[in-house]
């Protein structure tokens, strides 16, 4: 990472000091993951020190890691590069004074009655602004700007109008409130809770990839689909859906499976937008698709107290609903373009090597669910589960002739549990903040007062405000602003905790496909050759039963099993959500078996719509409207084939 248009000592001086970065980022991502290995597995270590040597590590990572993006930027020459050079320094040393001061403070608090004094705020403000920087840097302006947002009204809220204000206080609370406390902040309970659980998952999804468990998930996708209209469409949602179950990062999800789906999806006869779009779309769900489901849902079984095994219960059929509805989607796109079925290619076929290396993916998912099921913590589970892959990685004949790509697996892991932590800083901030000011419960009241007493327009509210509060954010920051802002409300109605969060968890992904700022669909576009912001309209119109899918179990919780599980009613609401999909989906399409006139397009939403009510009064005549305007396009289709024999 050497600056090569500068000249003398600079160029030596560059060079020199981003290798040395890079060394010291690379040891931080080994000892971090080694960390991360010991304490899900192994022992527990001394909260204060294993949250203060964290972000130590995640702070020498994250500064290599914002430099190697300036780099690639174009940004590496001149002036420039060394005032930011020395900015970097500074922001190391100003980061692990503010975090040694952390534990120093923790360390007096255990062995006496120790208040925080005007001298450490000092420290903890220089910590506040440097992993805002960095977050910056690495996230972008959105979470930024919610992280500034809760330190900033901790110090000037007392000045602000209405529901805002709050009592008020000075630089010695907020350095209390957001620095020295374990409970809140950034060093609060949920960054206890993606060292000591996430982190490991992390680690475990990346290395999954690197042993060559995603290639071989590819090709099973391909010979699956083989025999359906959509082909590699098809595929692109099934292996979208497995691969994205590990990885837990949608456009790490696009950037894996995508590059190699969406050109055949585009080979088959479908638009670049339409290929661009369904890799979103499947890549954006494959958080919702258990077993793994990404740093979220286990965020959110710590959270709920649930359990990580009632979380992935819960999370199953919304799920299955999810991806039937893009199943639904491909296939009347096919029909509508005449697209048929085509035989397997060669290359697609299953060799011997890819049933060797299926191991690596069966064998350890079944190495977590045992782990679980024995009754094995979470954090237990993602430990066994590395063991188990890395003991089988040496089947798989590239790992043998290049045993290099687990070692650099393991350490990209690593680097995506330290970004992941500096954005988990911003999100402290807000806890913190929100805690300390108590605006939370004054939001959830206004929410009360808009919605009234309907279900329906609070958990509409709640959503409207979840995908504005999680545009252009991860998966894990989108879910944690959402559930800190709206979950007091919809918990308000009666909903139950596993309810509220599976809801704005939803959004929190579907905020992946909204546009303008719809992260997923900018990722895939250019793989695809496609325009971004028509890619996002496409990818919003397929994901469309995201939207609808929470409000189902919102009001019909049976479908989420852990709670109300009621075997009749389970199977009513899942037929009739089936049903309502693809009505649905060749609504929005405007064709099924052929093209359907505007009446019918209009009639099929309201069926659909109407046929989820919860009085039976509305629901079964929609159901039978359905059946209707199915039976009427059979019969259309029968009488335009025998004209077009004819």
């Amino acid at each position: 990472m050497t600056d090569t248009t500068s000249t003398g000592g600079s160029q030596h001086q560059t060079g020199m000091t981003d290798r040395i970065f890079i060394f010291l980022a690379s040891v931080a991502c080994f000892v971090l993951g080694l960390i991360a290995l010991y304490s899900s597995g192994i022992d527990l270590i001394d909260p204060k020190m294993h949250r203060a040597g964290g972000f130590a590590l995640a702070l020498i990572v994250a500064v290599a890691v914002s430099r190697r993006k300036y780099v690639l930027s174009g940004s590496s020459d001149g002036p420039m590069w060394t005032l930011r050079a020395v900015i970097d320094v500074a922001m190391v040393v100003a980061g692990l004074w503010s975090i040694w001061a952390f534990y120093s403070v923790q360390t007096l608090m255990e062995v006496s009655l120790y208040d925080v004094r005007q001298s450490d705020a000092i420290p903890a403000f220089a910590g506040l602004i440097v992993f805002l920087e960095l977050c910056r840097r690495l996230w972008g302006w959105g979470l930024f700007t919610v992280g500034s947002f809760g330190a900033l009204y901790l110090l000037f809220g007392q000045n602000l109008p209405g529901i805002l204000e709050h009592t008020g206080f000075d630089m010695v609370d907020v350095s209390e409130a957001l620095w020295y406390n374990t409970n809140k902040g950034v060093f609060g309970s949920i960054t206890n809770i993606v060292l000591v659980t996430v982190f490991v998952f992390i680690i475990f999804g990346v290395l999954l990839e690197g042993t060559g468990a995603g290639d071989t998930l590819l090709k099973f996708a391909f010979l699956a689909t083989r025999r359906t209209r959509g082909g590699p469409a098809h595929a692109a949602i099934l292996s979208s859906s497995l691969f994205g179950t590990m990885s837990g990062s949608t456009v790490a999800n696009i950037v894996g499976t995508g590059t190699f789906t969406i050109p055949m999806i585009k080979k088959r006869g479908f638009s670049p937008t339409f290929a661009a779009g369904i890799e979103a779309t499947a890549s954006s769900g494959g958080q919702i698709m258990p077993p793994i489901m990404g740093a979220a849902a286990l965020v959110m079984a710590d959270l709920t107290g649930a359990g990580y095994l009632s979380i992935i219960v819960a999370a199953l059929f919304p799920a299955l609903f999810y991806y039937f509805s893009l199943f639904a989607a491909v296939t009347v796109e096919a029909r509508r373009q005449g697209i048929e079925v085509k035989p397997l290619e060669v290359e697609d076929k299953i060799t011997r090597l890819d049933m060797i290396n299926s191991v690596l993916f069966i064998g350890p998912i079944v190495t977590v669910i045992a782990s679980l099921l024995l009754g094995y913590s979470t954090s237990a589970a993602g430990f066994y589960a590395v063991v188990v892959l890395l003991a089988l990685a040496v089947i798989n004949p590239e790992v043998r002739r290049d045993p290099m790509r687990v070692w650099r697996s393991f350490l990209k892991g690593s680097e995506s549990g330290a970004t992941l932590l500096i954005a988990i800083a911003a999100i402290g901030i807000l806890v913190g903040s929100l805690d300390s000011t108590g605006l939370g419960l004054k939001l959830a009241g206004v929410i009360a007062d808009i919605r009234g007493e309907s279900l329906f327009s609070a958990l509409l509210v709640a959503m409207v405000g979840a995908l504005v509060l999680g545009m252009g954010m991860p998966t894990l920051p989108a879910y944690l602003i959402i559930i800190l802002v709206m979950g007091p409300a919809i918990q308000a109605l009666g909903v139950s905790m596993l309810t509220a969060h599976m809801f704005v968890f939803y959004f929190g992904v579907a905020s992946s496909l909204t546009p303008p700022v719809a992260i997923a669909a900018y990722a895939a576009a250019p793989i695809a050759g496609a325009n971004p912001l028509m890619t996002s309209f496409m990818s919003f119109r397929l994901g469309m039963a995201k939207f609808i899918i929470p409000f189902i179990f919102a009001f019909y919780p049976t479908l989420l099993i852990v709670e109300e599980f009621s075997l009749l009613p389970f199977l009513w609401i899942t037929a009739r959500t089936c049903f309502c999909i693809w009505l649905f989906s060749s609504a929005l399409s405007a064709f099924d078996l052929r093209k359907l006139a505007w009446p019918e397009v209009v009639l099929r939403f309201g069926a659909a719509f109407a046929m989820l009510a919860t009085s039976p009064l509305i629901h079964l005549p929609a159901i039978a409207v359905g059946i209707a305007l199915i039976v009427f396009g059979m019969r259309g289709h029968k009488t335009e084939t025998k004209e077009g024999t004819v």
